[in-house]
């Protein structure tokens, strides 16, 4: 007998609406110097099929590729850690979606690929996202 429950994945959703337009918001997540400050070091580029890294402060390093770009809206990329230890390695993949209000932006970040057995990561993901998206909205209040 197959166990299901070990092919089952959880997923970190976070969202929050912000007084911002989607276009300031989406300059936030796609350009490299703005995704430092409020994400990682990177060498992202928008471009489908791009791979990249985002390094920690914590000195780890995840391998990412964008998986689709559609400007404005939505952006998706994995977000792979590779880790000795199974509870650590991560193979996810992270999709912001961004939905226009009427009184600014919807942002949704998803991060799906956690394995039962990766309660830490899991853990540590959903409070790292929330500090995420503190850094993200006050980045996003700064006058141009």
């Amino acid at each position: 007998m197959i166990n299901s429950a070990a092919t089952e994945t959880r997923s970190v959703v976070v969202e929050r609406e912000m007084p911002h337009p989607p276009e300031k918001l989406w300059r936030a997540l796609t350009q490299p110097h703005l995704i430092e400050e409020w994400l990682m070091k990177n060498d992202f580029k928008p471009a489908v099929g791009h791979r990249f890294n985002l390094r920690g402060e914590w000195g780890g390093v995840l391998d990412c590729e964008v998986l689709a770009i559609e400007p404005n809206k939505a952006l998706s990329y994995t977000w792979n850690f590779n880790h000795d230890d199974a509870a650590f390695a991560l193979q996810s993949v992270v999709t912001f979606t961004l939905t226009p209000t009427r009184t600014g932006t919807l942002l949704r970040m998803e991060q799906t690929g956690f394995r039962p057995d990766q309660k830490q990561a899991y853990g540590g993901a959903h409070a790292g996202w929330k500090q995420f998206f503190e850094k993200l909205e006050e980045l996003v209040a700064r006058p141009d």
